[in-house]
């Protein structure tokens, strides 16, 4: 397996790519298309396909590449601490919160979030997270203030969110215009080779 380091008509690439399937040429083709674009994105595919890398290149590749790069790892994070963690806390919100504190969203500003593991937010945070997409506004803990924030988020998820959906253990993101492309990153035994993406489509 070769290494490649995306040279072409669209230039070199900011960080070093292992393969040159057919399937990783169309991964890359995509994420520069998306990476113009100020969609959010979901990511699904197994583990050990390339899920954060494909965030990274997205960011890297964007007008935003200079921005904040926040990276969270939904599924490391304590239920009760997701909101601070996400949308931050006002000093005295709760026990210990001594001081003022900027959440992941706002230290994002002006430039990518990514959610990895999205398929483990809470429910009841689900609802709060697509508010902020398609409102661009956050409230902290304890806050009456309301934040704008201008932030691409970039979701990534090994597990099947329409059939959590379809057992009401997670919110259907489908019917929103807030996660605007899908990308499907295939595992490194598909027929088509090393991982990559094999579907992209914009929710209009």
């Amino acid at each position: 397996m070769s290494q490649s380091d995306g040279s072409g008509r669209n230039g070199a690439l900011p960080l070093a790519i292992i393969g040159d399937s057919p399937a990783m040429r169309d991964t890359l083709s995509l994420v520069r298309r998306v990476a113009d674009s100020p969609w959010n994105v979901l990511i699904q595919g197994e583990t050990g396909t390339g899920k954060e890398l494909i965030a990274r290149l997205i960011h890297l590749l964007s007008p935003a590449a200079e921005a904040p790069f926040i990276e969270v790892n939904c599924a490391a994070i304590p239920e009760n601490l997701f909101e601070s963690a996400l949308f931050g806390h006002e000093k005295g919100a709760f026990t210990g919160a001594e001081r003022q504190h900027r959440g992941c969203f706002e230290r994002a500003s002006g430039g990518t979030l990514f959610l990895d593991e999205v398929g483990e937010l809470p429910l009841a945070l689900q609802a709060k997270l697509l508010r902020a997409l398609q409102e661009k506004r956050i409230h902290r803990v304890g806050g009456e203030r309301e934040i704008v924030v201008n932030v691409r988020v970039v979701a990534a998820t090994n597990r099947d969110l329409r059939a959590l959906a379809e057992a009401g253990s997670f919110r259907e993101i489908y019917s929103f215009d807030s996660m605007c492309w899908i990308l499907r990153a295939a595992a490194a035994s598909s027929p088509r080779g090393h991982s990559g993406v094999n579907r992209a489509f914009h929710r209009s």
